[in-house]
């Protein structure tokens, strides 16, 4: 049995930040500069009692709804989440009595951002075709805007609210269709994208923000950005993780047909595409009415990516992940829903 990519949904929180909102709170960036410089029109904001989980579930009912499988066929649940509802316990056991999952069925919760969807991908594979599952769910949700300063505008244009679920499942296939894998971890880099307070090694937050040379807080129990050391982790890290995915499948460029990077910001997305040498028309940018939804931008780009066209049956796309940790994911899908 080889593990198959079946199916995505997505489900995004009611409330809408716009441009014009923020250059409201910050009269230095107009709506324009925002959407030029990191391709955002607007995000989605979680409402306050409102969790990663919640988000997740919705994404899972749309998936189910669409009849593609039920609650009574998943036999293991993946729940990718930096934003969990508790320490303990585990939020895919809650959601697994929620959606009506079988007590028969494996859950658990794993903490990864922005490379968790290729690291989700390479688990499912591993459980169905180690003969452990069948149908795994695997469930991306993140709430970063819960942990965004409201005065730090280095965030607050960039992230977004969401949830993404997918459907990977067991065939009978002559091939793979998911895979090879390439990961990565550079755990020098993990303080330049960290909240720092509120778990077990720092459990008391100072809440005295300092501030850096563009007036952005920083402080131990919101979200701190290294945005420079960032962009040179990535632009460092990514084309070297393409060239060797390429090569581990013993592919060329020319070979895959549709680019699907981490939905980080489009000036990056830009550099990165042309760093890589990769054809426009290959390469997926989708973040425009969503922002950087974190461990949810690849399979919504995806699900777009179908719903235009740009993504057909028998299409082989790489998917690219990266971003906090420092952490770094990167495989092969045969489109085939």
């Amino acid at each position: 049995m080889q593990a198959v990519l079946k199916a995505i949904e997505y489900h995004l929180p009611e409330r809408v930040l716009t441009n014009d909102e923020l250059a409201r709170q910050y009269p230095e960036w107009t709506s324009r500069r925002i959407e030029e410089k990191l391709g955002i029109v607007q995000r989605h904001i979680a409402a306050d009692a409102e969790t990663a989980s919640d988000l997740g579930v919705k994404a899972a009912q749309r998936l189910f709804s669409s009849g593609v499988c039920h609650p009574a066929d998943v036999d293991y649940l993946l729940f990718c989440t930096q934003s969990p509802d508790y320490f303990l316990p585990t939020s895919a056991c809650v959601m697994q009595d929620r959606l009506g999952i079988p007590q028969t069925a494996g859950a658990l919760d794993f903490n990864l951002g922005c490379s968790g969807y290729t690291y989700g991908l390479g688990l499912a594979k591993g459980l169905i075709e180690t003969d452990q599952a069948k149908n795994v769910l695997l469930v991306t949700a993140d709430t970063y805007s819960k942990i965004l300063h409201p005065q730090d505008k280095s965030v607050r244009t960039v992230f977004g609210d969401g949830a993404a679920a997918t459907l990977i499942q067991g065939a009978a296939l002559p091939s793979h269709a998911i895979g090879p894998f390439v990961m990565g971890t550079d755990g020098r880099g993990a303080r330049n994208l960290i909240v720092e307070a509120g778990a077990f090694r720092k459990r008391e937050a100072t809440n005295q923000p300092v501030f850096d040379g563009n007036g952005n807080p920083q402080c131990d129990s919101f979200l701190y950005m290294n945005g420079g050391e960032i962009f040179t982790f990535t632009q460092e890290t990514v084309p070297k993780v393409v060239t060797s995915l390429l090569v581990k499948a013993r592919l060329q460029m020319a070979d895959v047909d549709l680019f699907v990077f981490h939905q980080a910001n489009k000036y990056m997305l830009d550099f990165l595409r042309k760093k890589c040498q990769i054809p426009e028309a290959k390469f997926s940018v989708c973040l425009r009415d969503f922002g950087n939804t974190v461990s949810s931008t690849i399979p919504i780009a995806l699900k777009c990516a179908a719903a235009t066209g740009a993504l057909r049956a028998g299409s082989l796309v790489m998917l690219v992940g990266f971003g906090v940790g420092y952490s770094w994911g990167a495989t092969l899908v045969r489109w085939q829903p």
